[in-house]
């Protein structure tokens, strides 16, 4: 059964379930069965021949279409695609590898793609329609979801899913994937440990997220740590006392909205240890400050920049958001006494994600904020123009900050 008569026999059946009065009251197990016997019914009047796991897949694929997510289904089954990005229904491109390619399937129309984006969206308790049309969600295993419906979006109901391994990301990966080395990792648990303020920038598909969920995987078991989401995908299972918490958009009326600032100051009266916020975008940077500069160290957050100097400006930008009044040298004070390190990561141009810098915040020189770079990426000579080769190299800069190293109890020096 070559592709156009699998999704000619999809269609008969799916017809014939429609054509049935009581198929939505059905039990699962009993629709499964209704559609097994039409499969069996119809190969008997076929021309061709229906291998059993030909009729598997027709199986799968009319009853996903009526209480799953259709073609989506099949695609987030796929663990070779990281993401998926749906621009309309006649355009659908996945990532595999670091490579987009198109796919030559297509959503039945644009209703039956609006009704896959409302149920993705129904099942997180959140609602996206012409008053409100972008929505920022996941499903259920975790994978990040941005929706945009028309008339915002021209070509149509476009939604992107960032797809989040079944595994949890461990250091031990990053290091298999040459991200890092067990070196800098060894180094990376210490400053964990230490409770030292981390702050992960990068461009968009750069590995922000993934290399914070390794990070806070280093944080120890006995700690308290209230995570703070736009949509919630953090992925850290060794911690027992652990609380997260997520943002909430505005309802059709237009209240009801939880933001990150609104999450932040919530969790500083709920006795955190540590404070882990997913990203910052603006004027939540400053409470996220504020809490690293009121006895809450160790907290780890992310932020969109193109080199650990720009993440300092991002984050004197976002600030001002929250703060239009605070004067600029007062916001850089705030800054450079809150964050301890800045790992910046890149996302290369043979498309691997390599960790570009760890650096150093010192503190405030001539008014400016001052950095000390201590591991940068050195591409070697076998790099080209295809595949970048190099490693992180530690610099002839010794670390100047070693108080919380000492603190903790650490004698090693970083």
């Amino acid at each position: 059964m070559d592709a156009r008569q699998e999704s000619e026999l999809v269609t008969r059946v799916k017809d014939f379930v429609f054509g049935l009065n009581n198929y939505t009251q059905m039990e699962d197990d009993q629709l499964k069965e209704v559609i097994r016997d039409r499969i069996e019914l119809e190969s008997l009047s076929c021309s061709f021949y229906i291998a059993i796991a030909d009729k598997i897949s027709v199986e799968e694929q009319v009853f996903s279409s009526i209480r799953g997510l259709g073609l989506l289904d099949s695609i987030i089954k796929d663990d070779n695609i990281t993401e998926v990005m749906i621009n309309g229904p006649d355009n659908i491109f996945v990532e595999k590898n670091g490579r987009l390619t198109k796919l030559d399937r297509v959503f039945e129309s644009t209703q039956r793609l609006e009704d896959v984006i409302q149920r993705v969206v129904g099942k997180a308790g959140r609602e996206v329609n012409q008053s409100n049309p972008i929505v920022d969600t996941r499903l259920p295993d975790g994978s990040r979801v941005n929706v945009v419906l028309p008339p915002i979006a021209l070509c149509g109901p476009t939604m992107t899913i960032r797809k989040f391994s079944k595994d949890p990301m461990t250091i031990e990966k990053l290091i298999s994937y040459k991200s890092i080395t067990r070196e800098i990792a060894d180094k990376l648990h210490l400053l964990v440990r230490a409770k030292y303020n981390i702050f992960v920038c990068g461009g968009t598909g750069s590995g922000k997220t993934t290399f914070l969920n390794a990070l806070s995987n280093y944080i120890p078991g006995d700690e308290r740590v209230i995570t703070i989401e736009d949509s919630a995908e953090l992925q850290i299972t060794s911690i027992a006392n652990l609380v997260r918490l997520e943002t909430r958009n505005a309802n059709s009326s237009g209240s009801g909205e939880i933001t990150i600032r609104d999450l932040i100051k919530s969790s500083l009266r709920m006795r955190p240890e540590r404070i882990v916020v997913g990203e910052v975008r603006g004027g939540e940077a400053l409470d996220m400050l504020q809490a690293m500069n009121t006895g809450h160290d160790g907290s780890l957050s992310t932020g969109h920049a193109n080199s650990t100097k720009d993440m300092l400006s991002r984050l004197e930008t976002m600030v001002l958001q929250g703060a239009p009044g605070l004067p600029l040298a007062a916001i850089k004070q705030q800054i450079a006494s809150a964050v301890d390190i800045i790992i910046h990561l890149s996302r290369l141009r043979d498309k691997s994600r390599k960790t570009m810098e760890i650096t150093e915040v010192l503190g405030m020189k001539d008014g400016e904020i001052e950095l000390n770079p201590l591991y940068v990426f050195e591409e070697d000579e076998n790099s080209t123009v295809e595949k970048v080769s190099g490693m992180l190299k530690r610099t002839d800069n010794p670390m100047r900050n070693t108080f919380k190293l000492r603190l903790a109890g650490i004698k090693e020096d970083i």
